[in-house]
């Protein structure tokens, strides 16, 4: 398996690669894996190669996904327990169904009491180890279903705690209702979740309108390239001649 920091590794892809690829904005995780798996299969007519990702991406969020292809698909998991840092921002005084952008606020709650000082008070007893609620606009499954799946579609969705560790969060600025925030956590851990359950703590309401995975395990958002720049290198590298 070749670990790459800049785009392609030089390597037969099917012997294991793993990008680091910065996602665009609105792409899903599973858009930009078809698109590279595509990618592969029409400009070097290779049928059957395996390419996943290792910790999904909301498509509202951009920052890093670890992409593994041939046989790094094996280490895919290992790979998604490591911690996670992302920064982003938080619109307090109002909630909505998803957590964030994705749906029309549906709630408006008192704002004008909260400061930077206030909520980096808080802000400190968010960190630890807890139980937390997903958002039902998730990818959590209930019944073999997906949770947004069932969410659009206006089903009741009854979802579980899981437990997880936040161990470093910070508001680094707040202005007209938004805080800009970083946090390092755990696998699993839904900032939309936190977003929410921080309005609450807040005596508020907020959402996520913005986020970025700037760091997961060793890697940090500059090892990355783009989603574009990518797929170029792929598309012009020269496959290895297989002999018997």
């Amino acid at each position: 398996m070749e670990i790459t920091t800049g785009l392609i590794p030089g390597t037969d892809p099917r012997d294991g690669w793993v990008l680091l690829l910065d996602k665009p904005l609105t792409w899903s995780s599973f858009d930009a894996v078809n698109k590279i798996r595509y990618t592969f299969k029409s400009c070097h007519g290779i049928k059957k190669i395996k390419v996943g990702h290792a910790g999904t991406l909301d498509p509202l969020a951009t920052g890093i996904l670890i992409i593994c292809v041939g046989k790094a698909t094996k280490q895919a998991e290992s790979l998604m327990s490591e911690q996670k840092e992302y920064t982003g921002k938080f619109l307090f005084g109002k909630t909505t169904p998803s957590y964030d952008a994705e749906t029309e606020p549906e709630h408006d709650f008192p704002s004008d009491h909260l400061t930077l000082a206030k909520l980096r008070e808080l802000a400190k007893i968010m960190i630890g180890e807890q139980d937390q609620m997903p958002p039902v606009f998730s990818a959590k499954k209930v019944d073999g279903k997906r949770g947004y799946d069932m969410a659009r579609a206006g089903l009741e969705i009854k979802l579980r705690t899981a437990k997880i560790s936040i161990d470093e969060f910070e508001i680094l600025s707040f202005e007209n209702n938004i805080a800009e925030f970083r946090v390092k956590c755990s696998k699993g851990t839904y900032i939309r979740s936190i977003a929410h359950d921080f309005g609450q703590l807040a005596s508020s309401g907020a959402y996520l309108i913005e986020l970025r995975r700037t760091g997961s395990g060793e890697f940090t958002i500059d090892m990355t390239s783009d989603l574009e720049q990518t797929l170029k290198a792929i598309a012009d590298f020269e496959m290895p001649i297989e002999t018997d």
